[in-house]
């Protein structure tokens, strides 16, 4: 199927939201020519992409708006089948029945929740697309930021536009709606008091755990444990807690303090000034969104040794910082066997995130990453607001400051100090200055951060043996990650969103990507991974099809490659001016 690769002129930018049909079936089909197409088996002519599924023979075509260097293209109206009389078109549904045969012939082996999941994903997806909202709109000049940061949170209605089941849960849906924060979600917490004797926690800091202790007030003699109201409802009829309840040793204060909001991880709310990340024990795309008892004391291991670190790296890039998590707190309830009630500790397990003020520079907006990338209205803070009459040459200047922030810190981390961040669209926030320039960026979620094997040997020597090896990725391993949250997740996507207001400046805006790669490298001494990257070695892209189609869980997803937009063919064009 490899010949004739042109394309239409492209489409203009998407002013309104897809319906929940067109959503839900273009990020499909994102994932099939992603994870399941070859050069044999896709091509793009009169500006539309056409597939074919090797197993089954099925054939799909979908119209064009835009394409990109890495394939992530932009598609527009319906999806296509091809039929013995001609093409038909077709829905969700039928796509995923389609990839679900596909799957099955190229695996050998069938997921009878996969379309299920699909089903699920879209039904989420409908109800907040139904849900009235406030139209977007850019960013204050002045004023407070915490409802525009806030409301970023909160926008992102259609999900991971590289995942097949973005917007799935195992929830029912009736009661899940009101923690959703694509919902727009607000909620008082869970609060319980739990006797000292059987409280479990640890500080990296003092005042650390004030963010829990100022959420109510305990008797003298107990803690206050915080909890979410979903996994509360959960857990409560657990005999263990179930009979603390009844001895006194756990008292249930019922719901109270200040309203949080859920950001886009969902089980991570903001209460006005710091974060707290909770479990939940419901699946959320590939995992069970809950704090394992070595994530807990590995947060807090972090935070302590990556002090010297994370304070090196604010004097190498001032304009980037990381956020710490210096506090958890749980409940340790004896099992019938002694030891602590693990589904107890982990389920009630709070880890306190420190908040993004001291970070905010005065006068600057807040602002996820995964918001500014969004193709579609859907919040603040999109890039297509803040470049909003923004020239060809413009734009790809806003661009490169951007590169600047993000790029330096996450590549000086891995070589200088062997720290592997996560730094996809959903880990970082970015500051943006009265007139929407990116001035700060600030990188989150320690439970994504990991050390290269073989680096802080002491320290992690101190630490339960399951704790530290959950704290490791070997060199390879690590640099595809990076790669890929950082170039294929991140960059490649924000980059699209800047690409859509001026088709055509795609080649610069990765030339400027490669230029700073480029003094990166220099100023690092030239790893030779660094160099291989500039020589247009394949970037890593996670296949989240397949990993979720093998029940595999997400540390051991898979990998396909996509070819690199860092090569001397991609990066030649000038920007129109």
């Amino acid at each position: 199927m490899s010949g004739t690769t042109t394309a239409q002129p492209p489409v203009p930018a998407p002013a309104v939201l897809p319906s929940a049909d067109e959503a839900v079936v273009h990020t499909l089909l994102n994932c099939v020519l992603r994870e399941m197409t070859d050069e044999e088996t896709r091509r793009i002519t009169d500006g539309r992409l056409l597939l074919r599924f090797p197993f089954t023979g099925a054939g799909l075509r979908v119209a064009l708006r835009r394409t990109s260097l890495t394939g992530a293209h932009r598609f527009t109206g319906p999806v296509q089948e091809h039929k013995p009389k001609g093409w038909t078109r077709i829905g969700w549904r039928r796509l995923a029945a389609l990839v679900h045969a596909e799957l099955s012939l190229r695996t050998g082996t069938r997921n009878d929740e996969f379309l299920g999941q699909v089903a699920a994903s879209h039904r989420a997806v409908s109800s907040a697309l139904a849900r009235p909202r406030t139209p977007p709109c850019r960013p204050p000049r002045t004023g407070g930021w915490l409802a525009a940061y806030l409301g970023s949170e909160q926008s992102l209605l259609l999900g991971h536009r590289f995942h097949p089941t973005p917007k799935a849960h195992g929830a029912d849906p009736a009661t899940w709606a009101a923690y959703a924060p694509e919902e727009g979600a607000r909620f008082p917490l869970r609060l319980l008091a739990v006797r000292e004797d059987f409280v479990v926690q640890e500080s990296a800091e003092p005042g650390a755990l004030t963010p829990l202790d100022r959420a109510g007030e305990a008797p003298a003699g107990f803690k206050l444990l915080p909890a979410h109201p979903w996994q509360f409802r959960l857990l409560h009829r657990h005999p263990g807690f179930a009979s603390a309840v009844a001895r006194g040793d756990v008292l249930d204060l019922g719901t109270g303090g200040p309203p949080v909001t859920p950001t886009a991880s969902v089980r991570t709310v903001h209460d006005g000034t710091a974060f707290l990340k909770f479990s939940l024990d419901v699946r959320i795309t590939n995992c069970l969104r809950k704090n394992a008892h070595y994530e807990l004391a590995g947060a807090v291991a972090l935070t302590r040794l990556l002090g010297p670190t994370l304070d090196d790296m604010a004097v190498r890039h001032p304009g980037a910082v990381v956020l710490r998590e210096p506090a958890y707190r749980s409940l340790a309830l004896r099992g019938p066997d002694g030891s602590a009630d693990r589904a107890l500790l982990e389920g009630f397990g709070v880890i306190v995130r420190e908040g993004l003020g001291p970070h905010v520079p005065a006068g600057a907006t807040p602002l996820l990453a995964a918001a500014l990338a969004d193709e579609y209205p859907t919040g603040p803070g999109r890039v297509a607001a803040l470049l909003d009459g923004a020239g060809p040459s413009a734009a790809t200047d806003w661009w490169g400051r951007y590169v600047d922030l993000v790029v330096p810190p996450v590549l000086s981390a891995f070589f200088v100090h062997g720290l592997i961040l996560e730094p996809h669209l959903q880990n970082v926030v970015v500051c943006v200055d009265e007139d929407g320039a990116p001035v700060r960026v600030v990188f989150r979620d320690l439970e994504g951060t990991k050390l290269v094997t073989g680096t802080h040997r002491d320290a992690l020597a101190a630490l339960p043996g399951d704790v530290a090896r959950m704290l490791t990725y070997d060199v390879r391993h690590g640099w595809d990650r990076v790669v890929y949250c950082l170039f294929v997740n991140h960059l490649a996507e924000t980059l699209a969103a800047v690409a859509d207001l001026h088709p055509g400046t795609e080649p610069a805006l990765w030339r400027r990507v490669r230029d700073t790669l480029a003094r990166c490298a220099a100023n690092l001494g030239e790893p030779p991974l660094l160099r291989s990257l500039l020589a247009g070695e394949a970037l890593p892209a996670k296949a989240n099809l397949l990993t979720r189609w093998q029940r595999a869980p997400d540390r051991e997803a898979r990998y396909v490659r996509l070819p690199s937009p860092l090569t001397d063919a991609n990066v030649t064009e000038e920007p129109a001016s």
